[in-house]
């Protein structure tokens, strides 16, 4: 499977917009705070956890990618 390139800013601007915190969105997502911490630190991602990151964002997956 491919990588994507996710923004760590963008993935912050709208979790602020929903007030969402990253335990909150670890939660949605379907893991602990820590493995949330490692996946957002990691910025190339699979394609499957970049869509699971956008549905927990309700968001589109292209509004999480690095430009």
């Amino acid at each position: 499977m491919g990588k994507m390139k996710i923004s760590r800013d963008k993935i912050n601007i709208l979790r602020a917009r929903k007030k969402m915190s990253v335990t909150d969105l670890a939660e949605v997502y379907g893991v602990s705070r820590a493995r949330m911490n490692v996946i957002l630190n990691q910025r190339e991602v699979s394609v499957v956890s970049a869509g699971r990151l956008a549905d927990a964002l309700e968001c589109d997956v292209t509004e999480i990618l690095e430009d």
